[in-house]
């Protein structure tokens, strides 16, 4: 196996409406104003919506999240509208297992941009990335059962249902959750189709 550091990455993949591309110093007042537009529509789903309070802060977690793309630890991405560069919200890589060439997808969209495809675009494009570039063996998605929008991604862009994993995710308020577990494997993608 080539080890992960060698591999080239492209650091932005670009679609028909938006790019997906790594951070960079600078993105934490624009990471810190969407989570802000956008707590309540998160909060629900996801322990980082109280974050990001000050500039500073989403600063931080854009060099940490820099520092985890070059050590190839995971590989988080802002997903931009290409017409104007307005920070949309994030996806990734996550939850990497090299020696598997296992990967997890996550995602979030700001609260006025929910409902426009945007979402579906980017998880099409992570996926040419995981599996073009990366030579993904599994792609998967988890999401809470309640959290219809997100499972609804995840069948849009052709992942399998697997089931249901009890007590697998954790509320915002602690409590355990289940979640639904969609994967994607090499005979199941086609480069550029969702």
């Amino acid at each position: 196996m080539t080890d992960p550091l060698l591999i080239d990455i492209p650091e932005r993949v670009e679609g028909p409406r938006i790019a997906v591309r790594a951070y960079r110093h600078g993105d934490g007042p624009a990471l810190r104003q969407a989570v802000a537009e956008s707590r309540e529509h998160l909060r629900r789903w996801l322990p980082f919506a109280d974050e990001h309070q000050s500039d500073e802060e989403s600063e931080l977690f854009v060099r940490r999240s820099r520092i985890s793309w070059l050590s190839r630890e995971n590989l988080g991405l802002v997903i931009c509208r290409r017409s104007d560069e307005r920070y949309l919200g994030g996806t990734g890589l996550h939850r990497i297992d090299w020696n598997a060439r296992k990967f997890e997808i996550g995602y979030w969209i700001r609260a006025s941009e929910a409902g426009k495809g945007y979402v579906t675009e980017a998880v099409g494009l992570v996926c040419d990335l995981a599996f073009g570039v990366l030579k993904a063996n599994r792609v998967h998605i988890r999401c809470g059962v309640e959290n219809e929008r997100s499972c609804s991604v995840a069948r849009r862009t052709g992942f399998r249902f697997e089931g249901v994993l009890r007590n697998d995710i954790l509320a915002t308020d602690g409590t355990p959750k289940d979640c639904n577990s969609f994967s994607k494997t090499p005979a199941d993608w086609r480069p550029g189709i969702l």
